[in-house]
This record gives C-alpha cells, structure tokens and sequence, in this order.
C-alpha cells in the first residue's frame, strides 16, 4: 500500500528532524571537504586520543552487547513475538537470512577478504615478526575477527526496542525516541529531546551511507580499470557512481519484496558459485587448509582479539586502533541496521531475529574471508603476485585486480567479482535508502511503504554529499568523523536495550505474545 488518495507530498517528510540533519551534514561535510588536510588531522588528532583514553571502554562495549544479545535470546524475552502470535513470518528463513546478510556486510566484505591481512601482516601484534607465518595467520583471523559475533551484536541490539514498538505495541513511527518513551516521558520525546535523539540518527547514518558509498566505488573503479586499461579518473568514478545509483534508487523505490529481497537472494546465489569457481579453478586444496589453519588461530586468539588493548606496549600493530575505530563505525551504523531488522521481522522472535543477525552473517563472512584471503596469501605466497608491495607501494584496492587475473578466465571472474561487489552495495544503500525514508516519513509504518518519492530524495542526497566529497577529497575526514559519530549511538544504544526490556516487563510479554499450541479444525498444531 503506498499511495494514500488526497495525500498531499509536502506532508510525507518530517521537516522537524530532516532539515536540521541536511543543515548539520552540509555545515560538517563542506568545511571539511574543502579544508581536507587541517580537518583530517585534527579529525585524527581526535580520535587518536579517544583510542588512547577510551580503548577498554569500546572493547568492553562490544562485548556488553554480544552478552546483552545472549540474555534476550536465551532467557524468557527471546520467545516474544514481534507481532501476532499467531501470524507466520512475511520471509522464509533463507530469504531473511539473505536479506539481513545482505544489509550487514555489503560490498566491504569483498575488500576486507581479499585484503585486510595486509595491514595485519605489515604491523602484527604482540611483538609478532612482520610477513611471517604467524603474521599471516594473525591477518587473516583479524579479518574474519572483524566480522564476527560483537560488529552483528552492535548491529543487532536496537532492533527488539524497535521491532517491539512497531509490531506489537503498533506505534505508527518506528523511531529512537518513540522507543525511549517508556523511560523519559511523553514531554521529552514529543519535545526537544526527542529531536536531537532522531536527528543525531539521521546524521549519523546519511554520513556513514555516503561514506560506504564512497569508499564502494574504488572496489569498482579499479577493476574496470584492470579491464579496459585505463586510468582511475573522477570521469570513471562519476560513472560508476551513477550506475549505483540508479541501481539502488531502483531497488529502494520498488520495496523490499520486488527489490531488495530479489536482489539479495540473488547475491547469495553468485557469491557461492563464485566461491566455488575459485576453489575449483584456484588453489583449492590451500584454501582449505589455510582456512582450517585460521579458524584454529582465531578460536586461540578470540579474546586477545576481542579485549586486547596493548597496555604494555608489545609491538606496534595496527590492530587496537583499528579495531576501536571499527566498534565506533559499526555503531554509526547501528541503529541502522536494527531498525530495518525490526521492519522485516514481523512474525519472529526476538530470539530468531538476533541469532540469524549474529549467526548468518557472520558464517557467510568467515567463509567469503577464508577464501578470497586463501586466494590472495596463496598468491603472496608462491610470489605469483606481489601482494605486499603492491598494497605499501599502490593503494591498497590496486591488489584486488592482479590477484583475480591470476585466476583463469580472468576477464570473466573479474566481472563477476564487479557484479557481486556492485549488488552487494546496492542492497546496502537501498536497504539505508528505504530505512531512511520510512525514519524521516510520516507514514504508519505498520500500514505503509514510506514515500517512493522521500526514498528517491534519500538517495539523490546521499549521492550528492558522496560525489562532492570525492571530487574534493574530503571522504577520508568524513570517514573519522563518521567513527566519531558513533560515541552518542552508542549511549542510546544502551537506552534502547533498557527500554526494550522495560516495555516487555510493562507488557508482560513473555507471557502475553509467545507462539503457543493452539486448535484448528480439532487439530493442534503450532504456530511457526
């Protein structure tokens, strides 16, 4: 249902909380982008000391979170269901998988795969000596590690705060401040306050879209122009950021039904047959025992990994830092990704909502990572591409197209590998783009698809603020700032898991909206 007879346009936006974001995205990205070198470094400056002040609290943050994702899928909490107890769920279970997997690690899983390990590598921890083997092993297990349990508990952890106020209490706006409600009060989220809690949102993730926008493009670029042999211009990048945006305009215009969900389920389709075509026409037999080797490595290092801040100073990796810095981005954008999660999983349990966001996403990135990582040590290995020189000499993306024409057929894989990366971004921004749209629009979300107009602005927005920061330079302050944006994310983060707990308890929902036998025609049967 999308179209509402007599409604008129100007009243489908929320002005009160997208025009501010639109003045503070532009007051920030601007200055910065035009000013890049100062703004870069005082952007850096800024966040090097909260990595030096705050290291243990991001560590311990993402570990609240996979342990706050535990309680509520294993205690009485996990059995309420998001919406009638006795409606089945809209997806199938791969179809939600697909699209959750889909949204949680878009196109960056194809480059942190292929190529995260060589900063690992360069820089190991713990004293570790660089390029050695165990170097190798701590980069490929750091790559995987980055895409594990605590990034999709932080992904995750809104959404039963969001799922439950939209599918079961039936609040017409699925909004952080409507979610808060239960704890400040209808003076503060009708007021001021609830304001800046939904504008402080939309920055947050117009800027993260836009920078996901604009760090997908180089996966692209760089193997066109492998393909063609051409230079890497703005004119290619302009190009190629075009396509994107139709594609992802499409997508989100159409919905999640004849959009995103085709769209996803398709992806999972051809990154497995191009996983296979790897193992069977690359090195196969290595990829198999590296990626046993460093699911071995990392299940050892797990928690180093997880809660290492380098306090005694052995070496100097890159490891803490970056992993501080990726805690902070993933809950830019977390919020996010809870509550497009919430939106689709009408008919499931808490419980099956946060396990699928923390199993399924993760097993698909520790395979994609064992294999397009095995492919590129494989490479590194037998010298058949020199990896490392490459990434310290060239950009980092550089890589990407001389390790696929190693393969045979090279032409061929390396567009395929562009198809993949090229949907998986798409199914990202459209899933921002449509989230975006329902968060701004003042439609009943339970009721309707937000405006296919206000999702056609989204994106126009997103790409305008990614294009000017390309042609200017300035992604990389956005980028920090980004990160930056996560700290208050992250306090309401807390706020909502509160406030999820507390409307259930109010609700006694565990009691009151759980599945249960029930009898049809004489016959029990379950809901499922």
């Amino acid at each position: 249902m999308n179209g509402i007879k007599g409604e008129s346009r100007k009243n489908l936006i929320d002005y009160k909380i997208f025009v501010p974001s639109m003045f503070i995205i532009l007051g920030i990205s601007i200055p910065f982008a035009v000013y890049e070198a100062e703004s870069l470094n005082l952007l850096n400056n800024i966040f090097n000391h909260i990595v030096e002040m705050f290291t243990w609290g991001y560590m311990w943050y993402a570990a609240l979170m996979v342990a706050a994702a535990l309680f509520f899928s294993f205690s009485k909490y996990g059995k309420v269901v998001l919406g009638d107890p006795f409606e089945k769920p809209k997806y199938t279970m791969f179809e939600y998988a697909s699209i959750l997997i889909a949204m949680g690690l878009g196109s960056t899983i194809m480059r942190t795969g292929m190529i995260q390990w060589t900063n690992v590598a360069l820089e190991p921890p713990f004293g570790t000596d660089a390029m050695s083997a165990d170097a190798l092993l701590w980069g490929n297990s750091y790559s995987m590690f980055l895409w594990s349990f605590q990034v999709f508990a932080i992904f995750v952890m809104a959404a039963p705060a969001m799922g439950y106020i939209m599918h079961v209490r039936k609040k017409p706006l699925m909004r952080i401040s409507e979610a808060c409600r239960c704890i400040f009060g209808d003076k503060f989220t009708d007021g001021f306050g609830g304001k800046i809690l939904d504008v402080t949102f939309l920055v947050s993730i117009i800027a993260g879209a836009a920078v996901t926008l604009g760090l997908g493009t180089p996966i692209i670029t760089y193997n066109l122009s492998k393909l063609a042999n051409i230079e890497v211009t703005f004119g290619l990048t302009l190009l190629v950021t075009i396509v994107w945006v139709v594609l992802f305009s499409a997508s989100a215009y159409l919905g999640i039904e004849k959009g995103i969900k085709r769209l996803s389920t398709l992806n999972m389709y051809l990154a497995a047959a191009f996983g296979l075509f790897i193992m069977i026409a690359g090195p196969g037999l290595f990829i198999l025992n590296y990626f046993t080797d460093t699911i071995g490595f990392l299940f050892r290092n797990y928690i180093d990994m997880s809660l290492s801040t380098n306090s005694l100073g052995q070496g100097n990796s890159i490891m803490e830092s970056n992993t501080v810095f990726w805690f902070a981005y993933c809950a830019t954008w977390a919020m996010l990704h809870s509550i497009f999660a919430a939106k689709i999983s009408r008919g499931r349990t808490i419980k099956e909502m946060i396990l699928t966001y923390l199993l399924a996403p993760t097993l698909i990135s520790w395979v994609a990572t064992g294999v397009l990582g095995g492919l590129s040590v494989d490479r590194y290995l037998t010298g058949e591409v020199p990896v490392l020189q490459i990434v310290q000499d060239q950009a980092a993306m550089a890589v990407i197209p001389e390790i696929l024409a190693s393969l045979p057929f090279s032409t061929i894989v390396i567009i395929v590998f562009v198809l993949i990366t090229t949907i998986f971004l798409t199914t990202t921004l459209d899933s921002t783009t449509y989230t975006i749209a329902s968060y701004t629009g003042t439609r009943d979300m339970s009721k309707y698809e937000p405006s296919k107009g206000l999702r056609l602005i989204v994106a126009g927005v997103v790409t305008v603020i990614a294009l000017v920061l390309m042609r200017i330079g300035g992604l990389a302050p956005l980028e920090v700032l980004s990160g930056l944006m996560g700290i208050p994310i992250i306090l309401i983060q807390f706020l909502t898991i509160y406030a999820a707990k507390k409307m259930m308890d109010e609700d006694r929902a565990w009691e009151r909206n759980v599945r249960r036998d029930v009898v049809v025609e004489g016959k029990e049967r379950k809901i499922s």
